[in-house]
């Protein structure tokens, strides 16, 4: 399955609250970790590590 949205991001840790309004879902705190990419469980939105961060890889 697709993901709905994909943000890029800089930093390896992120927050989703899903659409604003009637369509939002509770505040969830992702951390990637090593990867490159997390998706929401919520709403699917992917969040991906803009190209050339580093953050991923362990740095902070």
């Amino acid at each position: 399955m697709e993901p709905v949205e994909i943000v890029e991001v800089s930093k390896s840790k992120v927050v989703c609250e899903g659409e604003k309004g009637a369509l939002g879902h509770p505040r969830v705190y992702l951390n990637m970790g090593d990867k490159r990419e997390i998706d929401c469980p919520y709403c699917g939105k992917r969040f991906a590590m803009k190209e050339g961060e580093t953050e991923a890889a362990g740095g902070h």
